[in-house]
């Protein structure tokens, strides 16, 4: 594993990728990437970037903290036709991994309780473990693309691989963003938000995966709907707060339908069984 390949290496890697799936349309193409391909390596780097920038993780503590997880992870890797390099990455891991060995001491509340409490007894888990998109693609047309991209492919991946459960331990920031697209977490155990990691503000989260496309669905209906209460908030007034509701309704709507998404997604010809193996 490398948390640190130079730009030489990151655009090799990026240029096979673009060209072994040169015809998929569009200026982004998104992979769903197993954790011995190369391509992890450039997810991983890309992690590390943005986790350095944001909570001062650098390469030492990303392999600290992800090391005993790697071999149950799987990466979502978004390409830039016109850069030539990576714009965004995202991780899972599965079994439930980081966020289960370390969500009972940061909320005093014992492993067993939390699995009895949220039923994870039963199903398939998956560990929302980290999403990072580069500075050149936050905010704009181009970073809803890259952050949409990464959404869509990991909700394609967990309906292949049989996910039942999702758990994740969210900075506050990213949860805001989830909520607006409506994903409708809920605090593990009742927990309130604890330092962790470099950020001030950390929530332990569970919900339902089945659950994650129908909710994402509804709240782009509820986005439409000028009046309508909906999940999250949104901030600033007028015609900025107005805007910004339309743009989470059309992003919701193809986060979950897979609309001009799903043709730029490469699940790397995994079907579920292969999907399953690749963990």
């Amino acid at each position: 594993m490398n948390y640190d390949l130079d730009e030489t290496a990151m655009r090799r890697l990026t240029a096979a990728a673009l060209t072994t799936y040169r015809d998929r349309p569009g200026r982004f193409l998104a992979l769903a990437v197993a954790a011995t391909s190369p391509l992890a390596d450039v997810a991983r780097t890309v992690e590390r970037l943005v986790f350095e920038e944001s909570f001062e993780m650098d390469v030492p503590t990303m392999i600290a903290e992800y090391r005993r997880y790697e071999d149950d992870s799987l990466f979502f890797l978004v390409l830039d036709r016109r850069t030539g390099l990576p714009a965004g990455a995202a991780r899972v891991i599965d079994g439930g991994g980081k966020t289960l060995d370390d969500a009972p001491a940061r909320i005093d509340v014992d492993l067993s309780t939390i699995v009895a409490l949220h039923g994870l007894h039963s199903g398939r888990i998956w560990d929302f473990a980290t999403l990072a998109v580069l500075p050149a693609y936050r905010g704009g047309r181009s970073g809803l693309a890259v952050s949409s991209l990464l959404y869509r492919t990991f909700l394609n991946a967990g309906r292949l691989a049989g996910v039942r459960h999702l758990v994740a331990m969210l900075d506050y920031r990213a949860h805001r963003n989830l909520k607006l697209i409506g994903v409708e977490f809920m605090p593990m155990a009742g927990s309130e938000p604890f330092d962790y990691l470099g950020s001030p503000s950390t929530e332990a989260l569970h919900t339902p995966f089945p659950e994650l496309v129908p909710a994402i669905a509804r709240q782009a209906g509820r986005l439409r709907r000028l009046g309508e209460p909906f999940h999250g908030s949104i901030r600033g007034r007028g015609l900025r707060r107005l805007l910004t509701r339309r743009i989470a309704a059309r992003v919701a709507h193809q986060i979950s339908s897979g609309d001009r998404l799903d043709e730029s997604i490469v699940l790397p010809g995994l079907d579920r069984r292969q999907l399953v193996r690749a963990l």
